[in-house]
């Protein structure tokens, strides 16, 4: 087939509108489009017929994490380019994206003859499995039960230790980091952040702490190390339990902290003086996030603190359009669900709790995402070994991706001090919230 990049780029202008914004490049090694954007390379006709049987987001990441697609140049400006023409924007049944417009020229008699001529040079075929890398559709049992919950944190975090080693570096805390300027290396600013936290806890020794999707243990290392506290990290990984239970014990403080495969419903060994919930809640799900705070609010003694660290997105006009994400959702984290703020603080609110701050660190995770992004690109080779071609195409997208959509303010990250006010009316707090202790 001659000049496949010149139909396709056609093709597409002649749908959407208007010019393609970056140049494409097809399998057979021809080109079109402008000069000096980068090259979005269509490497098989495979990748065509991918979106043609599935058009939208799940299409396009499917015949990325393939292989089928690539981004030759700069992958941040290849995004923020091809952003409201490939990728979807607007909400609910209003949501629309170039892809869909072409789909829609298979049904449309005024531009029926483009949709064809697609088929052709997609070139015939049965639409191409899945990559092994996507969550079954169907995996079984009622949305964020325990065990439906334990399956989907599986999915994520059982990809092996050392990989997330490679992309996290030494800190290995997955969530956003705390920089003080764009200039401090990311275990600086890491630091930075579990230190904030502990500080707006206000810990103190002989405290007890309880570290709700713990991750890999830094929190509670941290706290205990530097506050003096006895702690209690929960995850639903088995993985990461036994990385944090390793690193406890190198640390020398098995005898103050304590690391269970446990969800955050069967914990009862309450009540803790402090809790934090740092890069978790994204996982509870509009439907249990009642239950999330309660059970939260159970767990604290009167006058405990909680700080719960969310992404949050913006909240729509009509709140019941809001779709999960098809690629973060069969890829990235299966069931995850991200809720505006105000609900998230209304919740907390409704379970009993006083929420007494509110900080917004919406920047501060794009710079903590380029800064993983760096780690993965600098460890490609190791990365694809440790887990698959595709597992490692997966993040650079998704953490690439993330991080322009924090920058464009797309979604944002808070971190939320709530406290079980006692009836006494004594939060405890300094009148001036923020000069933390520490």
């Amino acid at each position: 087939m001659a000049d496949a990049a010149g139909r396709l780029t056609a093709l597409a202008e002649q749908v959407l509108g208007a010019p393609l914004p970056v140049r494409l490049r097809a399998w057979d090694r021809s080109e079109s489009g402008p000069p000096g954007t980068p090259v979005l390379v269509i490497r098989r006709r495979r990748a065509l017929r991918r979106l043609l049987w599935k058009p939208g987001e799940l299409g396009l990441a499917r015949a990325w994490v393939a292989g089928d697609l690539d981004v030759d140049g700069d992958l941040y400006e290849a995004l923020d380019l091809l952003s409201g023409s490939l990728w979807e924007r607007g909400e609910g049944a209003a949501r629309t994206s170039g892809l869909t417009a072409l789909l829609s020229a298979l049904r449309d008699p005024g531009t029926r003859a483009a949709g064809i001529e697609l088929i052709k040079i997609a070139g015939p075929g049965l639409p191409p499995s899945p990559p092994p890398e996507e969550a079954a559709r169907t995996r079984g049992g009622r949305l964020h039960t325990p065990r439906r919950d334990k399956a989907a944190i599986s999915h994520h975090y059982d990809v092996g230790n050392t990989f997330y080693e490679r992309v996290l570096g030494p800190s290995m805390v997955y969530s956003c980091a705390y920089w003080e300027s764009p200039g401090s290396t990311l275990e600086e600013a890491q630091r930075a952040k579990l230190d904030l936290v502990c500080r707006k806890l206000a810990l103190e020794p002989g405290q007890r702490l309880l570290d709700v999707g713990c991750g890999w243990g830094s929190m509670v290392l941290h706290a205990a190390r530097e506050y003096g506290v006895s702690a209690v990290g929960i995850t639903l990984s088995e993985e990461q339990a036994a990385y944090a239970r390793k690193r406890i014990a190198e640390a020398g403080l098995a005898d103050r902290v304590e690391v269970r495969v446990q969800d955050y419903r069967e914990t009862f060994d309450g009540p803790f003086d402090a809790i934090s919930s740092i890069g978790m809640a994204e996982h509870v799900g509009s439907a249990r996030y009642a239950e999330y705070a309660a059970e939260l609010y159970g767990l604290l003694k009167p006058g405990g603190r909680l700080l719960n660290h969310q992404i949050a997105r913006r909240p729509l006009t009509d709140e019941g359009a809001y779709e999960v994400d098809e690629f973060i959702d069969r890829y990235v984290f299966p069931d995850g669900e991200l809720a505006p703020v105000g609900r998230t603080v209304g919740q907390l609110e409704r379970a009993g709790f006083e929420v007494r701050d509110v900080e917004a660190l919406r920047e501060h995770y794009a710079l903590t995402l380029r800064r993983w992004v760096a780690n993965l690109e600098a460890h490609w080779d190791e990365a694809v070994r440790l887990g698959s071609p595709g597992r490692a195409r997966v993040w650079r997208l998704y953490m690439a991706a993330s991080a322009l959509s924090f920058e464009r303010n797309r979604i944002g990250v808070n971190q939320v001090l709530a406290v079980r006010t006692p009836e006494s009316g004594a939060s405890g707090l300094p009148l001036r919230t923020r000069e933390w202790r520490g």
